[in-house]
């Protein structure tokens, strides 16, 4: 059985892995399961954040090649995705939520398939792009997000928000309307890497997977590559 590492971004997608998504990916037979800071960013004074293509490109080459056993996954936000990304400036074209995921995620196989030449195996690496970042994740259960983030007050604030969205992967990414902003409008005091876990633990996977097809269809990936 395989092993899963999977390249993030920040510390709260780092804690998501560990400790909600691996439990359940061991139990369809991986039999490790790890999460890995893209860029060396534990050694940068500002944490998080998504580093510029080349160096991510490098991280996830040098592990595909070292470990022929070990499939490689991203977690990476849309929002303040750079252009320099391959096929993110060509996703702005795109009509549906679903087609500007995928211009990013194909070019991002695509571009790691070259690197790597013919006889890779693409079923090996699989990218996924949060859309549009994290904490859209969260109001998959508006009331389970308040509880976890210990500010039940505000269960009908985030279902509010929900409500104006067909899934919670649709809410948008302007600077002023992100997930992550409309959250901090509600509650400044909102810390992600702690209380972005705490949420997600109390949602659970499962909701998560019913109200967001697009988080859905990656885990879905996962799952099926555990036989490769």
């Amino acid at each position: 059985m395989p092993r899963l590492l999977v390249h993030v971004e920040g510390q709260t997608e780092e804690r998501f892995v560990n400790q909600v998504l691996a439990p359940h990916l061991y139990g369809v037979g991986y039999t490790g399961v790890g999460a890995r800071l893209l860029g060396n960013a534990r050694q940068r004074s500002r944490r998080g954040g998504i580093r510029p293509w080349a160096s991510v490109r490098s991280d996830l080459v040098n592990h595909l090649t070292a470990d022929q056993d070990t499939l490689v996954t991203t977690m990476v936000d849309y929002h303040g995705l750079p252009d320099i990304w391959p096929g993110r400036e060509r996703a702005r074209g795109r009509n549906t939520l679903a087609e500007r995921a995928a211009s990013v995620e194909e070019a991002v196989l695509d571009d790691i398939s070259e690197s790597l030449g013919g006889n890779f195996d693409r079923r090996r690496f699989v990218p996924y792009v949060v859309m549009h970042e994290f904490e859209g994740l969260l109001f998959s259960d508006p009331g389970r997000f308040a509880r976890g983030i210990g500010r039940l007050d505000l269960t009908s604030e985030l279902q509010r928000i929900r409500d104006a969205f067909e899934t919670p992967e649709e809410i948008n990414d302007s600077p002023y309307t992100a997930p992550s902003r409309r959250v901090l409008d509600l509650f400044p005091p909102y810390q992600k890497p702690l209380m972005g876990v705490l949420a997600m633990e109390a949602i659970g996977l499962d909701a998560i997977r019913r109200e967001c097809p697009l988080f859905a269809g990656w885990v879905r990936k996962l799952e099926e590559r555990a036989g490769v």
